[in-house]
């Protein structure tokens, strides 16, 4: 006879009709930087001994307690508890621990669909799974869980965690549907006081924790968000209190604090990740520890004397300018960790990874068919726009600044056009433009009051028969002396290859490089896919269930965000942090980027109504993706077009599964009501705009949706990871300039000739600027070693339904094939903007990657 215990053992009395049910619990203890916190370990033996122990009830389908009518509620089982707390060795590095639970069930109670968990502990834990592997009748149910568990004084009601089916509000079975509710209810908090590690609340808050004017005067900012000046998307609320000196402002949390800025529990980092992003903070420090850092790169005093030299940041040693500012970190930082950080030898020297920019060819990035490239297959592809009128036209209003329009004549460019004439290369769709000028020039003046010296530029280019674009003109604009209402002063130049003329073109194209790297980083980056999604983040959170279709939709892709966002207003883009360091419009940064808000408009943030805007593209019902390219070999909206319909299709199908009709959008009270909140709340300064989409029907549902994960997702990564393969090598990518172009009859005119290099490194971002941002891209460019991909999910069990199961690996399929065209396209000599001079292949939208500095990949979210 075999004695081999079953998982449901009968038990004595009531004639056998209670039986028992074994659960199988994974989590994950309490840990610090991949290493289990000890300490903790022992209080929570202790707390076992003293009966202070982990208890779960099952929820099932037939557990109403009726109350009253309204009042309809799932009846909790009975308490079972964690097994072997004390003798379950769990590993010594951070990781997952298995233990089994008991419950006590009758048929009567039908199919557990929830559990709730207290944590009589003193110590957190992280809950990953609960399985049943045999439930009577209906067989194996699965608990996805992935959120940390606090003890139970920290908590008014028992955390509750739902099984991995999907309900729409109303098929909800009506034990679940008060946790559901009150589930939501506990997400949205009540609005008030300072948010602790422990609390899960999601709420909004505008950016009025930019500045630090109880710091100086000099740290004090714009507020953003909330006012008709300067509009903002809404970020997440910590409840810190309000700066002494102004209470408008909130205060600041002090650096070494950095790590624990407050976001909901489940939205930090996991173990692996964070020990990554430690090097971030870690290389932040140098700011706050050294006063004098400004004046550093004020005065100069390091300068790189040639590209020889900016060379050695890769290939040899590069000895640290000002010792002082390494023994100050030092202080605070253990040797060790600088040894890997800084990849120092002890003796104060860097060594970067080679950029691949100039990674098979030294020189091509000089070249101007490089600099056409990086427009459509380069790390900022998204701004190039067809030319409509010549010459260019400005939206600036002229009664505050004046004439704006181009300065560029027919003479600069009419021979340079392969016989077309202006008006003919404008018909057919062969001009073309890089404009930041209008966006620059209201902040132009204060910006050259700082130590940053720059252009408002305009950039146009002719495309050739051979599908490649090159440089007509650059047009280099200043405010007017005696005022902005007296329009720009401009200056055009044109290619040139020899002497001056050559030194001053290949200033002029870096010119247009720091406006591109500026509005690139702090729009097309920060902007448009870092601030624009947080707000769709928490209105998810808040009013759309983890049981609602949409929510599980939804969620991959909001992986890390608010983290990432709360660190980057802590280091990165407050006053006097890394972003206002390293790129050129400085304290002006976030308020111009406020500025440009202001003409955001969710449905344009689609890609192929993007490129119809920009005149890229036209619509096409006859085209694979509803489009047709203007410019044909377009690295970027080739790709980019091909994911984007694979991710329409994806949520499509997806959608379709759970709303047959365009009534059943309308009557889902859940999702209106998150609509709303996105609307009126999260991008509250602008709930008025008509262009909103009214989430009346399917379509509007699977359009809204679609964007939202092609902006989390796929454009983030075009935007994000490419930063140090193209950006790493400085020259390339000046993000700061800091003197104009010479006058003639000056040294430094006279340096264009006899010195031309270190001319035009005189010009560009300075030494230990350059240190400093390529530490930080470099940060951002690398993929982590938990990432998840676009096509993939970080469990395989994340819905009970097939349909839904089978579309998805339909989608991740997809992606497959488009991965193995990409690589095809890139070796196929036709597609010249492919790989161009620099023998760069374009590989930023190949949906894998491994670990690290890849230059590819597209991870489910904004997660770096």
């Amino acid at each position: 006879m075999d004695n081999k215990k079953s998982k449901y053992e009968e038990t004595e009395g009531e004639s056998m009709k209670k039986k028992t049910m074994k659960g199988v619990v994974v989590l994950m203890k309490k840990n610090l930087l991949e290493v289990n916190d000890i300490a903790a370990s022992v209080v929570d033996s202790v707390d076992e001994i003293l009966g202070r122990k982990v208890a779960l009830q099952l929820i099932t389908t037939s557990s109403l307690d009726h109350d009253s009518e309204e009042n309809l509620k799932g009846k909790p089982g009975k308490i079972a508890y964690l097994e072997d707390w004390i003798t379950k060795i769990g590993p010594l590095t951070a990781g997952d621990t298995t233990y089994t639970v008991t419950f006590e069930w009758t048929k009567e109670m039908g199919v557990p669909e929830a559990f709730t968990v207290t944590n009589f502990h003193h110590s957190e834990f992280y809950l990953k799974t609960l399985t049943l592997e045999d439930v009577p009748g209906h067989g194996r149910v699965h608990f996805v869980c992935n959120s940390w568990v606090y003890p139970a004084q920290y908590y008014k009601t028992d955390r509750v965690f739902f099984a991995n089916q999907t309900y729409l509000p109303n098929q909800t079975p009506a034990p679940l549907r008060r946790y559901r509710e009150e589930e939501l209810q506990n997400l949205r908090g009540n609005g008030t006081g300072k948010l602790e590690e422990w609390d899960r609340v999601y709420d909004y808050d505008i950016y009025n924790d930019l500045g630090d004017p109880d710091k100086s005067p000099k740290h004090v900012r714009s507020i953003l968000g909330g006012s008709t000046e300067y509009p903002y998307p809404r970020r997440g609320r910590t409840g810190r209190p309000l700066a002494s000196s102004d209470p408008n402002s909130e205060s600041r949390i002090p650096l070494y604090q950095s790590l624990s800025i407050y976001v909901p529990r489940d939205e930090r980092f996991s173990h692996l990740k964070m020990s990554d992003f430690v090097a971030y903070a870690l290389k932040s420090i140098f700011q706050f520890l050294a006063p004098e850092f400004e004046a550093l790169f004020d005065k100069t005093p390091e300068e790189f004397d040639s590209l020889e030299d900016v060379l050695q940041l890769y290939e040899g040693e590069f000895k640290v300018p000002n010792g002082s500012l390494l023994e100050k970190i030092s202080e605070h930082i253990p040797f060790e960790m600088i040894k890997e950080l800084l990849r120092s030898d002890g003796e104060k020297s860097f060594k970067f990874p080679l950029p691949q920019v100039i990674k098979e060819d030294k020189t091509a990035w000089r070249s101007d068919e490089e600099f056409g490239r990086e427009m459509l297959a380069g790390l900022n592809p998204v701004v190039i726009r067809s030319l409509q009128e010549f010459p260019p036209a400005s939206t600036l209003d002229p009664e505050l600044y004046g004439k704006q329009s181009s300065t560029i004549s027919e003479e600069h460019i009419v021979n340079s056009l392969d016989g077309f004439t202006i008006t003919e290369a404008i018909e057919k769709n062969k001009l073309f433009i890089l404009d930041h000028h209008d966006n620059l020039m209201p902040y132009l003046r204060r910006i050259n009051t700082t130590a940053a010296k720059t252009y408002a530029t305009r950039t146009i280019l002719f495309l050739k028969s051979d599908g490649t674009l090159k440089p007509l003109a650059i047009e280099l604009s200043l405010p007017h002396p005696n005022g902005d209402k007296f329009g720009a002063v401009s200056s055009v130049y044109t290619p040139a290859e020899d002497g001056i003329e050559g030194t001053v073109w290949q200033l002029a194209k870096a010119y247009v490089a720091v406006n591109d790297s500026g509005y690139h980083q702090l729009i097309c980056h920060w902007l448009n896919t870092h601030a624009a999604i947080e707000p769709f983040i928490i209105a998810t959170n808040r009013q759309l269930s983890v049981l609602h279709p949409i929510h599980k939709l939804l969620q991959p892709h909001f992986r890390d965000t608010m983290n990432v966002n709360a660190m980057a207003r802590q280091t990165l883009i407050n006053a006097g942090g890394f972003l206002e360091i390293t790129v050129f419009p400085g304290k002006y940064a976030l308020e111009m980027s406020s500025s440009i808000y202001k003409n955001w408009v969710f449905p344009d943030q689609g890609l192929p109504a993007d490129l119809v805007k920009r005149g890229v593209a036209i619509e096409d019902s006859s085209s694979p993706h509803g489009v047709r390219l203007l410019i044909e070999d377009y690295p970027f909206a080739v790709d980019g077009l091909e994911i984007w319909t694979a991710i329409k299709t994806w949520v499509e199908d997806y959608c379709s599964i759970y709303y047959k009709t365009d009534d059943m959008v309308q009557k889902d009270t859940e999702l209106q009501s998150w609509w709303k909140e996105v609307r009126e709340k999260g991008h509250g300064d602008k709930k008025d705009e008509p262009w909103w989409p009214k989430m009346q029907t399917r379509t509007e549902l699977i359009d809204s949706c679609t964007i939202i994960v092609w902006v989390a997702s796929a454009l983030h990564a075009a935007v994000n990871f490419g930063q140090y393969p193209y950006g790493g090598y400085l020259p390339n990518r000046p993000s700061t300039s800091r003197r104009f172009i010479p006058d003639k009859g000056t040294p430094e005119y006279d340096e264009l000739k006899t010195d031309p290099e270190k001319a035009f490194l005189k010009t560009i971002t300075s030494q230990l600027q350059s240190v400093l941002g390529i530490s930080l891209i470099e940060i951002l460019s690398r993929h982590s070693a938990d990432e998840v991909y676009l096509g993939q999910r970080d469990s395989p069990e994340w819905t009970t339904d097939t349909e839904a199961i089978k579309a998805f690996e339909m989608f991740g399929e997809k992606l497959v094939q488009i991965e193995k065209r990409i690589i095809e396209m890139n070796k196929d000599g036709r597609w010249k903007n492919r790989s161009g001079p620099v023998k760069m292949p374009y590989t930023l939208l190949c949906p894998s990657s491994d670990i690290g500095l890849t230059g590819r990949g597209i991870p489910n979210s904004i997660s770096m």
